[in-house]
């Protein structure tokens, strides 16, 4: 049967060229190029917090079109130290990706991100709106106590088991503080301690993100210090409302109503629950909002897809 989506992801990229910039006396980010080195400048932000990049989000972009630039945040994938959150915050991110563009010498970017990378390109473009040449969200996250209380409670009514699975690793005692008891267990130095703790907490996540069944990878399994650096990461960020909760992202946005932006929601995401793309849409209304049917949190969902590609397309009679 053939897809009613008209967009797939372009064929699979090797960089051709990737380092790591110094962003601070502790950290040091790693970023990438791929695609054409003289292109449209274009920054993919990976979700999370924590996550890191993959070599499938270069395939968002027309390889012969756009330059296409990943990185991993402070502490994530690449970057070192590993899972560290000493010097991790969102006003640090925002500056370190302002000192890549200003490495890069590029003058204005398009800014991709999805999940938590929707409230760090927000967060980025309402710091540095001069600098943004369009915006392409997915997967709304405006990291709102309503929106973490979805993610850690409601979504029970939709996954029971799965919040079982998260919930039933700490003691009932314990159960009604999830984030702070996780926490206490993967910032452990213990490593028998930290390692289980932080594989069952990324597991939740993971477990939700589709639509369809979540079918585990048939590779390799995430290593130990990746599933932990990603928890601690996350969880930092958690504990301290990722470092935006006394802002009002959706008042901060309309500065941006000259940015040409475009929106993609899954219909049924559990992780990022659609009312915070629609409530972005109203105080956005030059943005142009896809809602997709039949997909949930996960940017690799077909209809997801074929929402981000359009977007990146249609961004080219923008410039």
């Amino acid at each position: 049967m053939n897809s009613p989506y008209p967009y797939n992801l372009y064929p699979e990229i090797t960089p051709y060229h990737s380092d790591w910039l110094d962003v601070s006396h502790s950290h040091q980010m790693y970023y990438e190029e791929s695609g054409n080195p003289d292109g449209y400048p274009v920054v993919f932000l990976h979700g999370g917090p924590g996550s890191g990049c993959n070599p499938g989000q270069r395939r968002f972009f027309d390889p012969a079109y756009y330059r296409i630039i990943l990185l991993d945040q402070r502490g994530c994938g690449r970057s070192k130290p590993l899972g560290s959150t000493e010097e991790n915050t969102t006003d640090h991110l925002v500056n370190d990706i302002e000192k890549l563009r200003g490495l890069l010498k590029i003058e204005k970017w398009l800014v991709f991100g999805g999940s938590w990378g929707s409230t760090l390109a927000l967060a980025y473009a309402t710091a540095h709106p001069e600098k943004v040449a369009g915006l392409i969200l997915r997967g709304i996250f405006l990291s709102r106590s309503t929106e973490l209380n979805w993610f850690l409670n409601d979504a029970k009514h939709f996954y029971p088991a799965e919040w079982s699975a998260l919930t039933s690793f700490l003691p009932l005692c314990e159960q009604d503080k999830l984030i702070e008891n996780y926490a206490r267990r993967i910032f452990s130095e213990d490593l028998s301690i930290s390692i289980p703790a932080a594989t069952n907490w990324n597991a939740y996540e993971g477990s939700i993100m589709t639509l369809l069944p979540y079918q585990p990878s048939n590779g390799a399994p995430t290593p130990d210090d990746i599933q932990l650096a990603r928890a601690r990461v996350q969880l930092h960020y958690l504990l301290n409302d990722c470092f935006v909760g006394n802002r009002d992202m959706l008042k901060e946005v309309e500065k941006l109503s000259n940015i040409p932006t475009w929106i993609v929601q899954g219909r049924y995401d559990m992780v990022c629950p659609p009312i915070t793309a629609w409530e972005l849409k109203q105080v956005m209304p030059h943005a142009i909002f896809t809602m997709v049917p039949d997909a949930g949190h996960s940017g690799m969902e077909p209809g997801t897809v074929s929402g981000l590609v359009a977007a990146t397309e249609a961004f080219k009679q923008y410039v």
